[in-house]
């Protein structure tokens, strides 16, 4: 089978599988709208991968993009529209339909504008500068490239803004604009190496070498392909670039007429030996350009084989601007020999090639060699050369003055961007300083509440001492009065009853002087009988007297009290015992009224939680500290895994105010016990002295 019917059949085989393939996707009947969209985004997707197809033919494929295009069309707004409108504007821009990408990028920035998609449209005006750069219109593209660096500076993305910055670089060098060239090649600079983005810090050195070299620097021109020697080498991609570095090192010293130094340079970028397979158009231009040296320096030899061999080559790969290079080397070296046909051969195909690609320096070193070749018709190429000098030099002033109105307009747009971000914030401050005064206006008006109420709590603290020492108070005015009382009655037994009794006693000893015996019997028993009952009437006068003056407790009757109406409202039964040894009416009031409290907030917890049948109160005491026990025989708990409520805040708190310690002690079926042990206050005044209970005791007797 011969190589066209092979290449047709194997066309045909992957036209039928495509069609076959669309027609499954088309007869596919779905059973929800999700399935149908789904086909249809499969379809899409076949026809744009089916456009890249090289078996097709050129008709085939862009049919195929059309029919995607069309359907795409129908599609909501939405980011896959978008996307799938990114695809076939950038298939039509490979396929150099230039009226179609155009459209269709069209319709893509502006539905990336609408739906917000600045990555979108960021990559259209890439597209876009590719375009207008392959076109030739260094304007358009110059103004695109900055378009999509600001929008990918704007998104944060250093990598593309920098590649954007560079590609506005290399436009601006284009037209010779050295001086922006070299400025937004440091910009892309300084944003690609924190990235350590080799291969674009090797283009970019690059870039600085050729501005240099073109302006006349050729010490920096050296410096910086250095540079970009040593990125391309990290890079590690492609080891041609490093021939390409040695090519441009010898341009600048064949520039600088030193051919000897430029032959040694471009002898070593010709080192890589797989450099002609991998890059055949750098090969034939740094072969052109060695044997250009070599001619220079006097060494004909090969010179117009390596020129012709270069040749071949550009041809090969249809390099028009290399081409038109090469027949301007070739007419170069015709005119040096003396080959004045070949010479001017050459020069008019270099004309030729230059002209198609609009390479207007390479047509005014044309024209200049001409005058050389053709000295007959010099004056007409002098005019030629004068005419396109001046005409690109009013161009390029043109095209300068559009790029510093774009570059102006740029720099316009960026500063109302700042001037609108420090606008943003400085109302993002404001609205901060607001919202700043308000959470300080809400915190002052929280301390003033929490303040009073503090106050308030404190003042409701000193009121229930203050009710609490009342409380005492008053038991203690009952028991002085119970103690007046049975004084009273101590006295009216002792003074009044005693005292009669004593006189029966002595009428009934007088009647003894009877000597009858019923008399004698009668008188023996009545005496007798108002013996005992002076004695009973005794026996109850000293009781008395001595339940009054003996040293009374009123904060232990409170808590007995306190202990007695829980006992009998729980129905659990309680123990209570104190020191009676010890003054408790003696402590001062703040120990006495947080005791208090404790005491009954422990109550109060053993009846609702401990389900006990015996709660144990003790109050003892030494020369320092008072120590309280209370326990239960309760259901007990975990105390270390136990939350600590309010209850035990508030026990905490009061212990802390006397200075004192507490512990809590349960476990499961354990029951609970606390101990609380703080230092002895006494207060300031006391009712009754030893001495005036020592008085009174004597006086009764």
């Amino acid at each position: 089978m011969t190589k066209p019917e092979s290449k047709y059949l194997s066309t045909l085989l992957f036209t039928t599988f495509l069609l076959i393939l669309f027609a499954g996707c088309m007869q596919q009947k779905p059973n929800s709208e999700s399935g149908g969209l789904k086909t249809e985004h499969d379809s899409i997707l076949l026809w744009i991968e089916g456009s890249n197809a090289s078996q097709l033919s050129t008709a085939e494929r862009e049919g195929l993009l059309n029919k995607a295009l069309e359907m795409v069309e129908n599609l909501p707004d939405d980011s896959l529209k978008l996307e799938y409108s990114s695809q076939i504007s950038l298939n039509y821009l490979r396929k150099n339909d230039s009226l179609k990408f155009r459209n269709a990028t069209k319709k893509t920035m502006a539905l990336a504008k609408k739906l917000g998609d600045s990555i979108r449209l960021a990559e259209a005006h890439w597209d876009l500068a590719t375009f207008f750069g392959k076109q030739a219109i260094p304007d358009s593209t110059f103004y695109h490239y900055g378009e999509a660096h600001t929008l990918f500076e704007t998104m944060g993305n250093k990598l593309l803004s920098g590649r954007m910055l560079y590609n506005m670089a290399t436009t601006q060098a284009d037209i010779k604009d050295y001086i922006g060239s070299e400025s937004n090649t440091i910009k892309a600079i300084e944003l690609l190496k924190p990235l350590e983005a080799y291969r674009y810090l090797y283009l970019c050195y690059n870039n600085l070498g050729v501005v240099s070299k073109e302006i006349g620097a050729y010490e920096r021109a050296r410096d910086y392909y250095g540079q970009a020697l040593e990125y391309a080498q990290k890079s590690g991609e492609d080891p041609s670039l490093e021939s390409g570095i040695y090519n441009n090192i010898g341009n600048v010293y064949q520039q600088q007429e030193q051919h000897k130094k430029a032959k040694e340079f471009y002898q070593k970028a010709l080192e890589n030996r797989n450099l002609r397979q991998l890059n055949p158009g750098s090969y034939a231009r740094i072969l052109a350009n060695l044997a250009h040296s070599r001619m220079k320096t006097g060494d004909i030899s090969m010179v117009e084989d390596q020129l012709l061999t270069a040749l071949k080559i550009r041809d090969s790969l249809s390099d028009y601007e290399g081409m038109s290079i090469n027949h301007y080397l070739l007419a170069d070296y015709y005119q040096t020999e003396g080959n004045t046909k070949k010479a001017y051969t050459s020069a008019q195909k270099a004309l030729d090639y230059s002209g198609q690609i609009d390479n207007n320096k390479r047509l005014l070193l044309t024209y200049q060699l001409l005058t050389k070749i053709d000295p007959a018709n010099a004056t007409t190429y002098s005019d030629a050369y004068i005419r396109l000098n001046d005409s690109i030099q009013l161009q390029e002033r043109q095209i300068r003055d559009k790029f510093a109105r774009i570059q102006f307009e740029t720099d316009e747009f960026i500063a109302e961007n700042v001037l609108l971000a420090r606008q943003r914030q400085l109302w993002i401050g404001v609205a901060a300083g607001v919202l700043l005064l308000a959470i300080a206006l809400f915190i002052i008006i929280y301390q003033r509440v929490k303040n009073q109420r503090l106050r308030f709590e404190q003042q409701q603290q000193k009121t229930n001492q203050e009710i609490f020492d009342l409380m005492l108070t008053t038991n203690q005015k009952v028991e002085e009065g119970k103690h007046d009382e049975q004084k009273r009655i101590s006295e009216e037994l002792h003074d009044g009853v005693l005292g009669q009794m004593n006189g029966v006693r002595m009428v009934l000893l007088g009647l003894n002087k009877k000597s009858d015996d019923t008399a004698i019997n009668m008188r023996s028993q009545a005496i007798e009988k108002l013996q005992e009952v002076q004695e009973e009437i005794r026996t109850i006068s000293h009781e008395l007297s001595d339940a009054a003056y003996q040293k009374f407790h009123n904060f232990m009757i409170s808590i007995r009290d306190l202990v007695e109406t829980i006992g009998q409202a729980s129905q659990i039964e309680c123990e209570f015992t104190y020191d009676h040894d010890t003054d408790w009416d003696d402590l001062s009031g703040e120990i006495k009224i947080n005791l208090y409290r404790i005491i009954q907030e422990g109550l109060q917890n053993c009846v609702k939680y401990s389900e006990a049948s015996l709660i144990k109160l003790n109050f003892d005491s030494d020369r320092s500290y008072i120590t309280v026990g209370l326990e239960d025989n309760g259901v007990g708990f975990e105390s270390k895994k136990v939350k600590k409520g309010i209850g035990h805040k508030n026990i905490n708190s009061r212990v802390s105010k006397m200075k004192g310690t507490w512990e809590l002690e349960s476990s499961p079926g354990q029951g609970t016990k606390i101990v609380i042990k703080v230092p002895i206050v006494r207060s300031a005044h006391h009712t009754v002295s030893n001495e005036d209970q020592v008085m009174e005791e004597e006086t009764i007797e």
